[in-house]
């Protein structure tokens, strides 16, 4: 199993449009929510190559402690807002606040996601010396990534203190 090693980035805080979505792991509406946005970015921006963002924002820790699959949670996905000079009223804002992430790249399926997400928290975060914080978890989607592709390639973002 290869090891996990991430960077350390110190965020100045950024913001992000998009739309948003409350769901659970068991009811999963990631596709429905990457479907209603595309055409959204694409009146935007049309073809023009942006890093997507898909954010959980979780109410707080026990989330985590106190995993439960149909505990509910708010998916974004987004795109930086930048050089926007009006935002469609069809977006909403989110801010990402200052502090620091462990990026750890990951390749492979999303269909295998899950299972590099279980190793951060269950392998790579007890052993680091930091602590998960309460900020949004990101996935940043640049030119590398290619949907449900074993060669596709993302940056996974959890908020550490």
């Amino acid at each position: 199993m290869k090891e996990l090693n991430p960077k350390i980035y110190k965020t100045e805080g950024f913001s992000l449009i998009g739309i948003s979505t409350e769901m659970s792991f068991a009811e999963n509406k990631t596709g429905e929510l990457w479907q209603k946005f595309i055409p959204l970015k694409m009146s935007i921006l049309g073809k023009k190559q942006v890093d997507l963002f898909s954010v959980e924002v979780y109410k707080d820790l026990s989330f985590f402690s106190n995993f439960n699959p149909t505990l509910s949670f708010t998916k974004w996905a987004a795109i930086k807002n930048e050089d926007l000079e009006k935002i469609p009223s069809a977006l909403e804002i989110l801010e990402i606040p200052v502090g620091k992430y462990a990026i750890f790249n990951y390749k492979g399926s999303s269909s295998k996601a899950p299972q590099f997400y279980q190793r951060i928290f269950q392998q790579w975060l007890p052993t680091s010396k930091f602590r998960l914080d309460n900020r949004p978890h990101l996935a940043i989607m640049g030119e590398k990534y290619k949907n449900n592709d074993p060669t596709s390639e993302e940056e996974i973002w959890i908020p550490i203190q």
